[in-house]
């Protein structure tokens, strides 16, 4: 008589293991249903374990949750920061910060529709608008700088900083749902609208007609002494060009008379 075959006993998961399971369990229906419309028996249900488990790890559905969003927070924050950070010309930040955010909303939608749609300040420290804010202050650093070395009144650095910061966390949250264009046709826009937005600052703007004429005036002329002094770089430049090529005719010329002296020189005939 054959013995029945002993029963597979399924592998029982490390308490490391559990709680990163119903991280991802959670993170899924907080998504799709937010905090309030997800109890912990559904969240026990999806992990096939008791509400006691859940409790074990995380005190609750608010627990579970808090961690969520602040993973998310340091998650996004990471990757735009380092975004930001990685490239030295402000353009290539602006372009590298807004491909990561892209990125981020492509690779980890859940998160990011917790982040924008969910989050509460009381269920963490990672809301949201403190995360907004947190890159507001990255970029505030980087435009303090560009706008010194314009003559820019850096008193207006962190409202600019805001306003970039804002432009793009919105056409993220638009291109959560729509997903169209592709991110990197999205992030070139952004970049355009932006960055042209900034290399055409006035540094004095105002509403009254009066005064924006003279601002346009004072910019007018400013474009036009920079002209001016790029057209004397260049003048300067294809001067210094032509007596370089003068040079190297003259001393062309020299190598071939002392070649035709030589050849036009008699051998000295051999004494006897």
């Amino acid at each position: 008589m054959t013995e029945p075959a002993p029963r597979s006993r399924r592998k029982r998961m490390t308490g490391k293991e559990r709680r990163e399971q119903l991280l991802d369990i959670g993170r899924a229906l907080f998504a799709e249903r937010g905090l309030d419309g997800t109890s912990v028996e559904e969240i026990a249900s999806a992990a096939g374990v008791s509400k006691p488990v859940v409790y074990e790890h995380f005190g609750g559905k608010e627990g579970l949750y808090a961690v969520v969003v602040d993973r998310e927070f340091e998650r996004l924050l990471s990757l735009v920061t380092e975004a930001l950070n990685s490239a030295i010309h402000y353009r290539s930040k602006l372009e590298k910060a807004a491909l990561a955010l892209l990125e981020y909303i492509e690779e980890h939608p859940d998160g990011f529709r917790i982040l924008v749609r969910d989050s509460h300040g009381g269920t963490g420290t990672g809301s949201y608008a403190s995360l907004l804010s947190e890159i507001a202050g990255e970029v505030e650093h980087i435009l303090a700088q560009e706008f010194d070395r314009h003559e820019y009144d850096d008193r207006f650095s962190p409202m600019y900083a805001q306003m970039l910061v804002g432009m793009v966390a919105l056409t993220g949250q638009w291109w959560l749902d729509v997903r169209k264009p592709k991110r990197e046709e999205v992030a070139a826009h952004v970049v355009n609208l932006a960055w042209n937005g900034l290399s055409g600052l006035e540094s004095r703007p105002s509403l009254d007609p009066r005064r924006r004429r003279k601002e346009l005036e004072r910019l007018e002329k400013r474009a036009e002494k920079a002209a001016h002094k790029a057209e004397k770089a260049e003048e300067k430049a294809a001067a210094k060009a032509e007596k370089a090529q003068r040079k190297g005719r003259r001393d062309d010329a020299s190598e071939e008379s002392a070649d035709e002296a030589h050849e036009e020189t008699p051998e000295a005939t051999p004494r006897h």
